[in-house]
């Protein structure tokens, strides 16, 4: 029982996961999870794979995993994708798994202005692991349970539709995504327990600290996320990378510094230090929360891995079907 105990305590902490989605704080590093709109952003085919480790201070640590790929298809001006995603949760092996379909359409507003709208659609299901659950009444028979409602326990299946959009230049971008449009049923019992609606808005810029012909090109890419979901949960992240290709830095505060919680303490949650290293193909990111929030260091905060590799083009697009993208890092091949 007390483990039951502290798993739902760990799972309400966490922000009733039950009803909330997992979290990267490498968004820009996790870009179809992050919204639709960014299907087929490059020339090239695209392979991502994120993993986040969090709170790995308790008994049972937070895991999740996204795997996903991408192309533009420069004869339809389109964008396609595929997105798979797992998320476990607690000693009881709370899971949830999905895997997404995407596509995106590129519209020419100017020379230097691109509107990307896209389209999600998804399949998932989740539950927990019955074998991990011990129930009151194990002791007084021999290690079994005759509590009926473990029978009721069943893996649930939905399907999950979203959308989004994403404004840029190769300087300047904004989106907005509303995830889990019909709100689909979650509940292992099968109750009327559905996840609720995820809006996000979020936006950056590209600064150059250096002339467009020096040597060593150094600039910063500021930027923000926040995040609505249902009528409990929002969260706001910003902060700002340092680039010196091949490398860049970054430092991100979590948290809502103008609002206070149920303690009366400011809402914040975690400061966030990131170190990137682009190579020809690849991009590698680590980063690290440091968890600033009433739970404490004791969670032991989150680590996260991210692997960004895109396919060397086998042949030069022209000039009117090249898009401009919103580069984390320079690449001269598509300027």
């Amino acid at each position: 029982m007390r483990r039951i105990l502290l798993t739902l305590i760990f799972l309400l902490a966490r922000g009733s996961a039950f009803a909330q989605d997992p979290l990267f704080s490498q968004y820009y590093q996790a870009p179809l999870f992050l919204n639709p709109g960014f299907t087929g952003l490059t020339a090239r085919q695209r392979f991502v794979v994120n993993h986040r480790l969090q709170w790995p201070g308790l008994p049972q640590a937070f895991s999740t995993y996204a795997v996903s790929y991408d192309a533009y298809l420069p004869r339809i001006a389109s964008g396609i994708g595929v997105m798979i995603s797992s998320d476990k949760m607690g000693s009881m092996n709370w899971r949830s798994n999905a895997v997404h379909l995407l596509y995106s359409y590129k519209v020419r507003v100017n020379e230097a202005l691109i509107f990307s709208p896209g389209i999600s659609f998804g399949y998932g299901s989740n539950g927990l692991d019955r074998s991990k659950l011990r129930m009151g009444d194990v002791l007084q028979y021999g290690g079994a349970t005759m509590d009926p409602t473990i029978n009721k326990l069943a893996n649930s299946h939905y399907m999950d539709f979203g959308s989004g959009f994403l404004l840029y230049t190769k300087k300047v971008w904004l989106g907005a995504a509303v995830s889990h449009l019909n709100r689909p049923h979650l509940s292992p019992l099968g109750e009327n327990d559905r996840l609720n609606m995820r809006t996000t808005v979020h936006a950056g810029i590209k600064m150059a600290l250096t002339r467009a012909n020096a040597a060593r090109e150094l600039y910063l890419t500021p930027s923000f996320i926040y995040r609505l979901q249902g009528k409990t949960f929002s969260q706001f992240d910003a902060g700002v990378n340092f680039h010196t290709d091949p490398i860049s830095l970054g430092v991100w505060y979590r948290g809502k510094p103008l609002t206070k919680n149920i303690t009366n303490a400011i809402d914040q949650d975690a400061l966030i230090l990131f170190l990137g290293l682009h190579l020809r193909n690849l991009t590698a990111g680590y980063s690290y929360d440091f968890t600033i929030s009433s739970l404490g260091a004791g969670t032991g905060g989150a680590h996260e891995f991210s692997l960004v590799y895109e396919l060397p083009a086998k042949k030069k697009l022209s000039k009117n079907k090249l898009i401009p993208c919103p580069a984390f890092y320079n690449d001269t091949r598509f300027r």
